[in-house]
């Protein structure tokens, strides 16, 4: 049995080594902070290991396991009803500000607390859809076969939530007057 768990574990590492570094990246920006995304991301593993003989065809694996990741955290997410009501870590379960202070310049930290904190306010089906498609980019066929949804109703996910990052980005003064006149475009309709 121990000879079998050694050959499932080496295949799956095999597999998930070329995507490691975006499945772990796509695990942060789902979750509302990177300790989150973290466990977010072994149980993931734990998971795929488990499911492992289902695969098929290795050629698959990646939206097989990016599919497990999104499984796992919309459970997440319905568990964390609870955890928002007596949140630990400040608003919304949101990391802490920024501990530098932003007249120093922008720092690539800065920008990405930035980005983590405003995905974090969006609801969960756009959020997976913006990081799926505009970070780790899958296409829209393939984040629809993920989400169990029509590609449509991804574009519609992308659109909104484009939208709504925008709107967030400048109620919150992170948009630079370039960033708000294409912000503003894109709340007219403009763009999508």
């Amino acid at each position: 049995h121990d000879r079998s768990d050694e050959a499932a574990w080496a295949r799956l590492l095999g597999l998930l080594d070329p995507i490691h570094e975006k499945a772990m990246t796509t695990a942060r920006r789902l979750a509302r902070t990177s300790d989150e995304g973290d466990d977010l991301y072994q149980e993931a593993v734990l998971h795929a290991f488990r499911k492992l003989g289902a695969l098929r065809e290795d050629a698959s694996f990646r939206s097989w396991f990016f599919a497990i990741l999104l499984s796992k955290h919309r459970t997440r997410a319905r568990r964390g009803f609870w955890r928002r009501l007596l949140p630990l870590e400040g608003p919304a379960g949101v990391d802490a500000g920024p501990a530098v202070d932003p007249g120093f310049g922008e720092t690539e930290w800065l920008r990405a607390w930035r980005m983590r904190s405003a995905l974090a306010a969006l609801p969960e089906g756009e959020r997976e859809t913006l990081v799926l498609f505009e970070m780790q980019g899958f296409s829209t066929e393939e984040i629809a076969a993920m989400q169990h949804v029509t590609p449509s109703t991804v574009r519609s996910r992308l659109t909104r939530g484009r939208r709504r990052l925008a709107g967030i980005y400048v109620r919150r003064g992170w948009a630079d007057a370039k960033e708000k006149a294409a912000f503003a475009a894109m709340q007219m309709g403009g763009s999508s």
